[in-house]
């Protein structure tokens, strides 16, 4: 669990875990699925990476619960729970390309 979003500049956001660890991830979408919100991170690129061009489609995304009540994140570990909203993301991915198409 990450206690609270530390910064928000843009899309990056600094989060703190448990451990008092700070860790930057880029905020790639929020969406609601089952009357729930959930944060779309990927790992922000350290600069070393961006040197050494790491492809950002390889990192694979995280996926947050929101829990709104006590402003904190929650790491999405079930496998349902994540299966659920990665293919309501995925659907919606999957329609803004093809509204950009047309």
């Amino acid at each position: 669990m990450y206690n609270r979003m530390e910064e928000m500049h843009d899309e990056l956001i600094t989060l703190v875990d448990e451990e008092g660890q700070e860790h930057e991830f880029m905020v790639l979408d929020v969406i609601m699925v089952n009357e729930q919100k959930y944060a779309i991170l990927i790992p922000a690129l350290t600069e070393s990476e961006l040197e050494d061009e790491v492809d950002e489609e390889e990192t694979e995304a995280v996926i947050f619960r929101i829990n709104e009540d006590e402003e904190n994140l929650v790491l999405v570990e079930d496998e349902e729970e994540f299966a659920a909203v990665a293919e309501a993301w995925e659907e919606l991915a999957m329609e803004y390309e093809e509204d950009i198409e047309e």
